[in-house]
């Protein structure tokens, strides 16, 4: 007897044993990514070149985030701040329509390339999967499980890791882990900010007067949709409400690629009763560009924004999403794709809508060649702002300013403290209720600053083993500069290199060696030991030497300043690169605007050996998408150590304003 209860005890463990294994893998890999975004694409490819197995997961089926979901005007902030492989993304994509650098392109252009990066190291994306939960021992992630998105209560995945980052922008590792995490915006005396809080602006802003509700002047006809009951609060008071997503949209003019915008099922056009309220308040705005950022990409395509009152941010709609389970995440997508569609069709087929605007809309549609498995669609909501990790260092409005400066930086940002309106709200002025938008926030005016190494870093209390580049530890306002495309790359790889320098000496991601972090990131830029390029700046005193009158410009250059001299006297400036080693170089000198700018340029080229001189044409250099300079290339030439090469800008022969900026010599590989 006792034997056969052993045998059924045998059969029984063997059966669940055999159970677990079929409803639950386990796998190791040094490195788990976690969100295949920009920053996660980024971050994988980094790792593997380390040497580093990693996996790369992704719960939607999209790659690359929004750098392939439509934002293709780039936000740049100052292109100094773009460095390593965020950079050669750039260059990539500028090979592509055969340029140096491209920072506006196509969502199918930006996916292919970075599929390219990790094809190059052999990973493969694991679509469709999702964090349910994950393990701590002391402070350690052991392992994260997964479910399957197209099946949650199917067979799950357990995936342990040496080292974990969280790619995504909702921070969901970070949140099942058990990280110390905030939502919404913290008051102006929590971190003495001055831009935090409630911010009732003039940006993307009603004009006085519009009335709210569903019949003018009658409270109690309810209000019109879109529009809140919740009473506007102090400049400065906290809240939990978070800034408005939309959608950036790639649209076409090309009629061979061109398909027609057509009615969404449950279209409701008394969702736009309040814009035509908008058209009425404005009879003098009669071009889309008033009503959105229309910016052109190649191939006759689009990125379209949000502009003004009433435009294609969903205000006030989303203030759920950052923690809702994954079937209310969808429906406030879902929401987002009906509401968008809708808006694209009442523009095109509603009477109300001014004639102006009806006919310029009428050329235009969705392509076909975009997002060919989703309906022509793009699959990434613009999620600007979800979680925000409490970390070893928050990042604050004085350090965008430049009042506070971290010594670990990992990375620079440089673009406005940006937050979209966050809420629709009724407010009375001089006795008149009147609708308006609140929370957007647009100030600038400060050059690249860097990003805390600590800032990516959960409290060692929290967490030991995980990175989190996007969803990082920083106010609303700080935030709002940080959230940049090209930043989140420049961070997925400083995540990566630190996470493989910590599984090297058997850290925890706090003990890591930040200097030696630094250095990593300054000598190996590209993450495959090819050599570096050589910038000199105009800031970059040892290596510039100046003659004549020149003028410090601080805001619309490259790197934290540039200079400027006009057409009297003889005025130059001399940039010095250090070279290490032997090769052929390209020489880019980058030329910023100015006003009354000269028509021509002269430049002295010394390869170490002879001279070359040049004159550079103004109407050559071509600035595009949202900067205020351009590489411009001077040519090829062969250097060697130990020789004394130079680039000289200089006035001479010119009739207006010159710029002396930076220059750059790139390994020609």
């Amino acid at each position: 007897m006792k034997r056969n209860m052993l045998l059924w005890a045998c059969l029984v463990g063997m059966l669940l044993s055999s159970c677990k294994e079929a409803n639950e893998s386990n796998e190791t890999y040094d490195l788990v990514v976690y969100g295949a975004t920009s920053s996660g694409v980024i971050a994988a490819y980094t790792a593997k070149t380390m040497g580093k197995s990693v996996l790369l997961v992704e719960p939607s089926q999209h790659l690359g985030g929004l750098t392939t979901g439509g934002l293709g005007y780039t936000d740049i902030g100052n292109k100094y701040a773009v460095t390593g492989l965020s950079r050669d993304f750039y260059r990539r994509l500028g090979d592509h329509y055969g340029k140096f650098e491209q920072w506006i392109f196509e969502p199918s252009v930006a996916k292919k390339t970075f599929q390219d990066y990790l094809d190059e190291v052999g990973i493969e994306v694991q679509y469709g999967w999702r964090i349910d939960a994950a393990t701590k021992e002391e402070g350690w992630i052991t392992e994260i499980r997964l479910e399957n998105a197209a099946d949650p209560s199917g067979a799950k995945r357990s995936v342990s890791g040496k080292m974990f980052i969280d790619a995504t922008y909702e921070g969901d590792l970070m949140a099942r882990a058990g990280v110390s995490y905030t939502i919404g915006r913290e008051p102006n005396d929590q971190y003495g900010e001055t831009y935090n809080g409630v911010q009732l602006m003039t940006g993307h802003q009603f004009p006085d007067g519009v009335d709210p509700y569903q019949t003018p002047g009658d409270p109690s006809s309810g209000l019109l949709w879109g529009i809140s009951e919740d009473a506007l609060e102090p400049d400065g008071t906290g809240d939990d409400k978070i800034q408005a997503y939309n959608y950036r949209i790639c649209l076409t003019n090309d009629p061979a690629n061109r398909i027609e915008i057509t009615e969404p099922e449950g279209y409701d056009p008394s969702m736009f009763d309040l814009l035509v309220r908008l058209f009425e308040a404005q009879p003098d705005r009669r071009s889309l560009g008033n009503y959105f950022i229309w910016s052109r990409m190649p191939n006759s395509k689009t990125d379209i924004n949000n502009r003004g009152g009433f435009s294609t941010d969903m205000i006030g709609m989303n203030h759920d999403y950052p923690e809702a389970d994954y079937a209310t995440r969808q429906e406030i997508i879902d929401a987002h794709t009906h509401y968008t569609q809708s808006l694209l069709y009442f523009y095109k087929t509603d009477p109300r809508v001014p004639t102006e605007l009806q006919e310029q809309i009428q050329e235009w549609g969705y392509p076909k060649d975009e997002y060919v498995d989703n309906g022509h669609w793009t699959p990434q909501l613009y999620v600007r702002e979800v979680r925000r990790m409490v970390g070893e260092y928050v990042m604050t409005q004085a350090n965008c300013v430049g009042e506070a400066v971290v010594d670990d930086g990992v990375g620079m940002a440089a673009y406005t403290m940006d937050s979209h309106n966050i809420q629709r709200i009724v407010i009375e002025k001089e006795g008149k209720k009147m609708v308006k938008n609140e929370g957007n926030v647009e100030i600038g005016g400060f050059g690249p600053y860097p990003i805390a190494y600590r800032s990516l870093i959960p409290k060692s209390d929290d967490a030991k083993n995980l990175l989190v580049p996007v969803a990082l530890s920083a106010s609303h306002i700080a935030y709002g500069s940080i959230r940049m495309e090209p930043v989140f790359m420049v961070l997925g790889q400083s995540a990566a290199v630190a996470a493989s320098m910590a599984i090297d000496g058997g850290q925890a991601v706090q003990e890591v060696d930040v200097p030696a972090l630094q250095e990593e990131l300054k000598t190996n830029p590209l993450a495959d030991g090819s050599t570096a390029d050589i910038l000199v700046d105009n800031d970059d005193l040892a290596q510039v030497s100046l003659v004549g009158n020149w003028e410090k410009m601080s805001r619309g250059g490259y790197g934290p300043s540039f200079l400027v001299a006009g057409s009297a006297g003889n005025n130059s400036v001399r940039f010095r690169p250090t070279i290490r080693d032997e090769g052929k170089y390209g020489v880019y000198v980058y030329f910023s605007r100015v006003a009354e700018a000269s028509s021509q340029t002269h430049i002295v080229l010394g390869d170490g050996f002879e001279e070359h001189e040049m004159v550079i044409k103004e109407e050559d250099i071509r600035v595009e998408g949202q900067t205020s300079g351009e590489w411009v290339h001077l040519g090829d030439y062969d250097f060697k150590p130990n020789t004394s090469p130079f680039v000289e800008v200089s006035n001479k022969n010119a009739d207006g304003n010159v710029v002396a900026d930076a220059v750059l010599w790139v390994p020609v590989r």
